[in-house]
């Protein structure tokens, strides 16, 4: 697997990249879309949540308008819900609030010696896909926990403070009660 440029290539805050997919093959300005390496958006006790059973509500909040990518929003989820499944199992319900759909291109160079000839430079340099990120603004929710009790809600915060330092964008913890049936 091709190594990953730095997410400072690609989390501008204004840059909009060309990611129209058609139904028509034609009109596509992408002609193969990489797969998303997020796995799953709903984890934790779904049914307790369903059914009210938990009485607060956490949510991770982006404070600034940036490009997030799917590996990046993959390794926070992998932290949070491997922290929560040590400290607090099956007491917790964990969503991700935000979908990878802008597709990221790279104009790949070559590099070392011996390479000089196979290179076009930036002539018709639109890029190959590499992979998505989701584009987020400022104040949008990234993701929403509901839980029960303050030693899970301690737990929760922990592990959001943990994962912090995995996403390019400073972030919030909103608390909320809610009442319950």
């Amino acid at each position: 697997m091709a190594t990953l440029r730095k997410a400072g290539a690609y989390s501008k805050k204004y840059a909009r990249p060309y990611t129209r997919v058609s139904k028509k093959k034609s009109k596509n300005f992408i002609k193969t879309v990489p797969a998303s390496k997020i796995t799953k958006f709903n984890m934790g006790n779904v049914q307790a949540y369903q059914s009210g059973k938990y009485n607060v509500i956490l949510r991770a909040i982006c404070k600034e308008q940036i490009q997030i990518r799917d590996n990046a929003i993959e390794a926070a989820r992998q932290g949070i819900t491997r922290a929560l499944e040590k400290t607090i199992p099956n007491q917790f319900y964990f969503e991700i609030k935000v979908h990878p759909h802008h597709i990221q291109r790279e104009n790949k160079m070559l590099t070392g010696a011996g390479s000089d000839r196979m290179q076009t430079g930036m002539q018709r340099s639109f890029g190959k896909t590499v992979g998505r990120a989701a584009r987020v603004k400022a104040n949008q929710q990234l993701f929403f926990l509901a839980t029960s009790g303050d030693k899970q809600v301690n737990a929760i915060r922990k592990a959001i403070t943990a994962i912090k330092a995995r996403l390019p964008c400073r972030t919030q913890i909103v608390i909320e009660k809610v009442k319950t049936n």
